[in-house]
């Protein structure tokens, strides 16, 4: 099987796009773009999977925008595919069958701040980076934190975490409530700012992880957090993988409410020495962040260095100024383009798996052994402090035998972390990519899953192709 089979066929509607493209070009004007360079950087970016362009791109400025460039694909039975910031890493922005793209990127105003009620609202386009810079003097902050500047539009479609998620949760925890295009360009809205509510169906967290497949989110409200008064990082190096999972384990088991937890293999710690211009010593290695009061911290830090040491944790490394802690975790933000620079000119491969955190050792272990077996290089970074790991496969693409080989052991991966209790997508979500793994994984549920897609884009034009397949 190639990497390009894994893409589920989308039947293209060249009737419906020749009436619909004269329509949004006379809607949108500029805002509308067919050229050959945008419509590639709509339908492809960081993914593997082969590029699928749309036919063309609008770019919105408000829900009313989107709204009307759905009511007029549903109107022609057009396929349409949200674009946030291309962030992606599983075909999630492939045109399979063709299409529209709308842009939400331009969508980046910050529509109010209640500080005194811990939330926002913003439009789908803003950055957490852009977030966080604009309430920074509030005391507050939004912890989710991918490492990629991606949009909170698509972070809530993808349902992203990333390396605060230990203690602060995912997007599904931040997210109170969404304005959702819907398939006929209807628009909703799917909560509002309270903290809880027992009213209906909760439609936002129907609409979280919906990858685009449901609707398409226009607008947030989501939890904002204080800026904790004292944080500390560390790094601290382990004899070999095992130790430090188990560190990680541990630690967690004990309660401390540790608010990141990053692990680095060797081969991972090598590429960023390079990449970063680091001296880390090249073992297995845990980055580590407490957040709290000063006393709490101290506390967190003392009992979490008794449990490393235990599992042979050394050479334990303190930063508590914020340049120190920035230049560390820069590092880690960096791991993806660290890892491809060990092998230039190979395609990177990026996967990611999640398990229950008593398994973490055995999946690690079990992947790394499964690494050196298969003969590829393949550095592993993650979130392991709830469970999910990263694996930065590099291959060749025009040697068929490692292609193979790299096909092979990502479907492995994905069947042991499943088998494990896990899932085979913590945070980069289904896209293209995962399709083929989530029958193993949700049995019968699949099915329900098919059930709601049709009732709620019966035309199936909403992102076609990903995540359940919908046969035409």
């Amino acid at each position: 099987m190639s990497l390009a089979a894994l893409q589920v066929p989308v039947q293209r509607n060249d009737a419906g796009l020749a009436a619909v493209m004269p329509k949004l070009s006379e809607l949108f004007g500029d805002r509308f773009q067919t050229s050959q360079a945008i419509r590639e950087q709509h339908g492809h970016t960081t993914s593997w999977l082969p590029n699928q362009l749309p036919d063309g791109v609008v770019f919105a400025l408000s829900t009313d925008d989107v709204a009307s460039a759905v009511r007029l694909c549903h109107e022609h039975r057009v396929p349409i595919i949200p674009f946030g910031t291309g962030s992606s890493l599983e075909g999630h922005v492939n045109a399979p069958g063709g299409g529209i793209s709308v842009d939400l990127s331009q969508m980046n105003q910050i529509v109010a701040v209640h500080p005194e009620d811990l939330d926002c609202v913003v439009q789908a386009g803003v950055t957490r980076k852009q977030l966080n810079d604009y309430i920074r003097d509030t005391g507050l902050f939004f912890p989710i934190d991918p490492g990629a500047d991606a949009s909170l539009g698509g972070m809530a479609a993808t349902r992203a975490s990333g390396t605060n998620a230990v203690r602060y949760g995912t997007m599904k925890d931040a997210v109170l409530a969404l304005t959702v295009v819907m398939p006929d360009g209807s628009v909703i809205k799917t909560g509002g700012r309270a903290k809880k509510s027992s009213a209906g169906y909760d439609l936002t967290r129907l609409m979280v992880g919906s990858e685009g497949t449901l609707g398409i989110i226009t607008e947030l409200t989501l939890k904002l957090f204080g800026v904790p008064e004292a944080v500390s990082a560390a790094i601290c190096h382990y004899p070999d993988v095992a130790s430090a999972c188990n560190t990680v384990i541990n630690a967690i088991q004990c309660g401390i409410p540790v608010a990141r937890i990053e692990l680095l293999d060797e081969l991972q710690v090598k590429a960023v020495n390079s990449y970063s211009k680091l001296s880390l010593k090249e073992a297995p290695t845990l980055l580590v962040e407490f957040h709290g009061s000063e006393s709490s911290v101290k506390e967190q830090v003392e009992l979490f260095a008794s449990i490393s040491e235990e599992f042979g944790g050394s050479d334990f490394e303190w930063a508590t100024r914020p340049e120190d802690r920035t230049r560390l975790w820069a590092a880690r933000h960096d791991a993806y383009w660290a890892g491809q620079s060990l092998q230039p000119g190979k395609r990177s491969l990026s996967t990611d798996v999640c398990v229950p955190i008593s398994r973490l050792a055995d999946c690690v272990v079990a992947t790394q052994e499964d690494i050196k077996t298969t003969g590829l290089t393949a550095p592993i970074v993650g979130h392991v402090g709830d469970g999910n790991f990263h694996v930065l496969v590099l291959a060749d693409d025009t040697d068929a035998d490692e292609l193979e080989r790299v096909e092979a052991f990502i479907e492995r991966l994905n069947y042991r972390a499943i088998e494990m209790g896990g899932t085979c997508t913590g945070e980069h979500g289904v896209g293209q990519g995962k399709m083929k793994y989530m029958a193993r994984e949700h049995g019968p549920a699949l099915a329900v899953m098919a059930s709601i897609k049709r009732s709620l884009d019966p035309l199936n034009i909403m992102n076609p192709g990903k995540i359940v397949r919908i046969d035409e």
